[in-house]
């Protein structure tokens, strides 16, 4: 175990232990090969470089801790310090190496490979411990673990101020990959070039926020969706972060991430240990879509999902705060009619909330509206064929509110005199201040690490859960924390949702915060859907989930078909292209389908009859994106993991640069098989611009023709090619309008 070496799936670690340092990482990447001991002996030996003017008197090797006693004076891996005593970089030392060693609680899956090192510094009292996992579809996770063995209980604390995961990357990847975002507009990607210094990207929202940087990603420049080697880390934290990449002047590259603590936010006592969050690292050397190849797979592999991601309606955009049992019957009745599964009523239903500035935080079912509780209307949503979902923002509450004013100090950050005419009394509460907080949709934020708040959520949440069937929370947040521990307030939702969980396993949770700001990994692991954005304006709707699926599988990511005039952004889309937009994920309504004419119901009938059929392929295959050269076409789609079939999208963001836009290439085909490609109707024709369709789609029903059956018919002509052809010379594309999408099934016919 001197130079352990991890293999799977084109993936390949090597790490250099020989002797009493922190051990050094030779290679993460590309695979290379069966070496045996003599060979990775070899490859270490011949790693080691040369040793340069003005620098330390031994070859600079960057190691799974690097820290300024080893001569890395880039950012540090550890750092902290004991009151009292002169801060000091620790000096850590190897104290074992060996495979396996996870604890009995960690999910280890199968043929997940496993690698265990404990490290010591005896002088600072200080143990750390790195788990490395690597599973079979190629995804590396590390964290590390930090224990103060001084076992004088009377002794101070360690504090810690940082504790990372640094990855090396070779000094080929020089372009850097990160998003940004706001609301309603999330996951925007960046692209920089990696010079000298650190690039990087720090979250203090309590959560990763509509900016998050997601994914950061280092690759050979130029690289693409199908083209180039890529390095990306991604951590799983749905807290305060940050995430890195530094090119030092001495010869190194490296991908960072890991939790921002805030001074002295995190003390380890005596004999007590802490666990960082897992960073999630992944290579490719086909570009962003092989990062998801290998992403998906594993995520599906431990997925909380246990069934088809029904089409849910969302009654937010459709009466808003506006309930009472008739509308919301009409709304139901509506929804069950083109096919819906599971009707969801959102905010509003709770005593007193008429509007977004009071009731957060009581949670008892609203008498007025309601004079016998929710029964009346799941009972009709159940006879409709529907199951029930409620929305529930746990984490927050309202300053005129019973438990507000009943229990100031279980807001977060302390509640002042001048609390805007709450009636609530001046109080400290957790963060020790009566300065006044500043509150962000009229709210402020519960605080769940003191233990009577955390059982009061987890009581009325229980108790909502007992009394009605609900199969389904939209679990919100809407504001950032701006007060208190980040790591202690998401410590405890995490803790608060895996109650809720254990005690109620049949009971599916959405996380929603203010759309996509709490989107990762953490959190995924305790939910069955995102929602993605608040927009369901199509055109937003397209970046953002083309790009927020190349971490989450599409069967996580909310899509709603909304009203015509997107309430987000007052923008105006054709049916046909809301429809094409939303198919592609978790898909639902937001939208008052009482208003909606025949027509469009009767469209909105056959969309979900598509999605039906179609879901088996779109939440278990591959997702696939084509790198366009005009900016305004995008082609992505879903390929059978047996290759037996397709489903793609060719998508007009805005107007053509050229008249006959670029052939449609459709990546992902087995090369030597034979498919046929055929238009399908989704129910709203899309718009074209095209005096006649090409030639392989000049049957008259091509475009605007009748919708056929479900079962993966097609209206107009077709073709039949294989998929290297398809890949490679592709097919003529439709003369779309901007703001359109037409959708393409791909058939083996061999």
């Amino acid at each position: 175990m001197s130079i352990p070496y991890l293999r799977a799936a084109g993936t390949s670690l090597v790490l250099d232990a020989r002797g009493t340092g922190v051990p050094v990482i030779v290679h993460w990447g590309a695979d290379l090969g069966d070496l045996t001991g003599e060979l990775l002996a070899a490859l270490a030996d011949a790693s080691v470089p040369a040793i340069s003017p003005s620098s330390i008197d031994v070859p600079l090797r960057l190691s799974l801790l690097p820290t300024l006693t080893e001569g890395w004076s880039g950012r540090p891996g550890v750092s902290g310090f004991r009151p009292g005593r002169r801060a000091a970089a620790l000096d850590l030392r190897l104290a074992e190496v060996r495979a396996g060693g996870l604890s009995e609680t960690d999910r280890l899956l199968p043929g997940t490979q496993t690698l265990t090192i404990s490290l010591t510094d005896a002088a600072a009292r200080v143990a750390v411990r790195t788990d490395l996992e690597l599973s079979v579809e190629g995804v590396l996770r590390l964290r590390h673990t930090l224990t103060n063995t001084d076992v004088d209980p009377a002794a101070a604390p360690f504090e810690l101020g940082s504790l990372d995961v640094i990855l090396p990357v070779p000094d080929r990847a020089r372009e850097l990959l990160d998003f940004t975002g706001l609301w309603t507009h999330e996951r925007r990607p960046q692209r920089s070039t990696l010079g000298h210094g650190v690039w990087s990207r720090e979250s203090r929202h309590g959560r990763p926020g509509h900016d998050d940087s997601y994914l950061m990603v280092a690759g050979t420049p130029g690289f693409g969706f199908r083209t180039g080697e890529v390095w990306a880390t991604h951590l799983a934290w749905s807290g305060d972060k940050r995430a890195w990449a530094e090119n030092s002047a001495l010869g190194c590259s490296a991908l960072g991430s890991g939790e921002l603590l805030a001074p002295g936010e995190l003390s380890v006592a005596s004999a007590a240990s802490h666990t960082t969050p897992w960073t999630v690292a992944v290579y490719s050397a086909a570009g962003l879509d092989g990062l998801s190849a290998r992403l998906h797979p594993w995520i599906r592999s431990w997925s909380t999902i246990a069934g088809p991601r029904p089409v849910v309606l969302n009654t937010w955009e459709a009466v808003y705060f506006d309930h009472d049992l008739p509308t919301l019957a009409r709304l139901a009745d509506a929804a069950a009619v083109v096919g819906v599964e599971r009707f969801v009523l959102d905010d509003g239903w709770f005593t007193g909330r008429s509007d977004d500035r009071r009731a957060l935080g009581d949670w008892f079912v609203d008498p007025v509206t309601w004079p016998d509780g929710l029964h009346p209307l799941i009972e009709h949503v159940h006879a409709a064929g529907m199951d029930f979902g409620l929305w529930v923002e746990p984490e927050m509450v309202s300053l005129d509110s019973d438990v507000a004013r009943a229990h100031p100090e279980w807001v977060l950050g302390g509640v002042a005199d001048d609390a805007a005419g709450s009636g609530v009394g001046a109080d400290a509460g957790a963060g020790g201040s009566t300065s006044p907080v500043v509150t962000w949709r009229f709210q402020r934020v519960l605080d769940l690490g003191n233990p009577d708040a955390y059982d009061w959520v987890l009581a009325r949440l229980t108790a909502l859960l007992t009394e009605y069937p609900i199969a389904y929370l939209k679990w919100d947040h809407n504001r950032d924390l701006l007060a208190g521990s980040a790591h202690r307030q998401t410590t405890a939702l995490y803790r608060l949702i895996d109650a809720v969980r254990a005690a109620h396993p049949g009971v599916e949770i959405e996380s929603c915060a203010s759309g996509g700001a709490r989107i990762d990994l953490g959190i995924l692991e305790r939910v069955d859907r995102v929602w993605t954005s608040d927009t369901n304006d199509p055109l937003e709707r397209q970046q953002i989930q083309r790009y927020t699926s190349v971490l989450v599988p599409p069967e996580y990511l909310g899509g709603h078909l909304g009203a015509a005039t997107a309430h987000t952004t007052g923008r105006t889309s054709e049916l046909s292209f809301r429809l094409a937009t939303a198919l592609f994920g978790s898909a639902g309504i937001e939208w008052d389908l009482t208003r909606a004419n025949e027509g469009e119901l009767t469209q909105i009938a056959t969309w979900i009859a598509r999605y039906k059929h179609l879901r088996p392929l779109l939440h278990s295959g591959v997702v696939v994106r084509s790198d366009p050269s005009d900016p305004a076409l995008e082609l992505h789609g879903v390929v059978a993991p047996d290759q037996n079939s397709a489903l793609f999208a060719q998508v007009a963001l805005a107007a053509p640069r050229a008249a006959v836009p670029e052939r449609m290439r459709f990546p992902g085909l087995a090369p030597e098989r034979r498919y046929r490609v055929a238009q399908l109707p989704l129910g709203a024709p899309p718009r074209t611009i095209q005096d006649a369709p090409p030639a392989w789609l000049a049957d008259p029903g091509a475009f605007g023709g009748a919708a056929s059956g479900v079962g993966g018919g097609a209206a107009g002509g077709s073709v039949t090619l294989t998929g290297a052809v398809l890949a490679l010379v592709g097919l003529p594309a439709p003369l779309l309008a901007p703001e359109q999408a037409a959708l393409f099934t791909v058939d083996a016919i061999d």
